[in-house]
């Protein structure tokens, strides 16, 4: 079944972010000399200058097959965790740029939070990362029961949550409890009509940008493996879904498309289709009210 709804509240302080990420974020991936090396930095630097949450304790982890890190709330709930993914086009993102978020996220949902450091394109293209979900996925079954972990993620990040999930199917082992989300990039094949029908209003990224990221992560796969575009995996046997997405921003059809194919698997799928935000909103936290409202969202879904 299908739950669908649509959030309608647009501030002017989400409006005036969107105006400046066309203006200042979505040039440099547009430029003939883009790097994604280079860029990394670059978004290290601009999503480090909003601090952590107070009261969670990081905890590296860096061990034969797997890195990530540990953030753990001060009072966090026993017995119960978040796996995050986060986004970056497979070509950049990591748990140290991530901190302003998903440090509010365990700290909001009471749960510790694990965040992989999976390994990133050009240098490590697919299926690096699948891989690296994977044994995430069995780092945390040391500890935890399938059904007491909630996988979650944005962008990229959360397709790659839908491949891990597609993964545990193939590898015929329980899933986890639920998984959270935030504007999936599931398509590498790129047949989503926003991709080209948003890419003026959408404040980050243009269809052509998204396609020259997943050239680069396929490195000539077949872009059509589940295990890469999601959106093609056999969903049935998928814990519930929550997925959040903006209706103007390019990837808003891979997140429709996602929440329709797992709901017609039989999954139980809550999609939410908010109004005029950039590209995973969330993130902003916590400047935009949209940002902290979806995180108090995904937060209670977390808690569930």
């Amino acid at each position: 079944m299908l739950k669908r709804s649509k959030v309608n509240r647009l501030t002017l302080r989400s409006r005036f972010t969107s105006w400046v990420l066309k203006r200042k974020f979505k040039p440099k991936l547009l430029a003939d000399d883009f790097d994604p090396i280079r860029f990394r930095k670059v978004v290290e630097r601009d999503m480090g200058k909003v601090a952590p949450a107070d009261s969670v304790s990081i905890q590296v982890v860096d061990q034969s097959g797997l890195k990530g890190e540990w953030q753990i709330p001060e009072g966090a709930a026993a017995g119960r965790c978040i796996l995050y993914c986060h986004g970056g086009g497979y070509l950049f993102g990591s748990p140290t740029a991530y901190r302003a978020f998903t440090t509010r996220l365990a700290q909001a949902s009471g749960l510790a939070l694990f965040s992989l450091d999976y390994r990133l394109a050009p240098e490590h293209p697919f299926p690096a990362a699948p891989q690296d979900a994977m044994a995430a996925w069995h780092y945390l079954l040391e500890s935890y029961q399938p059904d007491q972990i909630i996988l979650a993620g944005d962008s990229a990040g959360a397709g790659l949550v839908m491949s891990l999930l597609h993964q545990i199917k193939q590898a015929d082992m329980p899933m986890p409890a639920r998984a959270a989300l935030l504007s999936p990039y599931a398509d590498l094949l790129g047949t989503g009509a926003s991709l080209d029908a948003n890419s003026a209003s959408c404040a980050m990224f243009t269809g052509d940008a998204i396609r020259r990221a997943a050239a680069t992560y396929l490195n000539g796969a077949d872009g059509a493996d589940p295990l890469a575009s999601p959106l093609y995996a056999d969903m049935s046997g998928f814990p519930p879904l929550r997925i959040y997405v903006s209706d103007n921003e390019v990837l808003r059809d891979d997140g429709i498309r996602v929440a329709e194919a797992a709901a017609t698997a039989g999954v139980e799928t809550e999609l939410q289709i908010w109004r005029g935000q950039p590209h995973v909103w969330p993130l902003f936290v916590p400047v935009l009210p949209e940002a902290n409202q979806a995180l108090e969202d995904m937060s209670e879904y977390c808690r569930k």
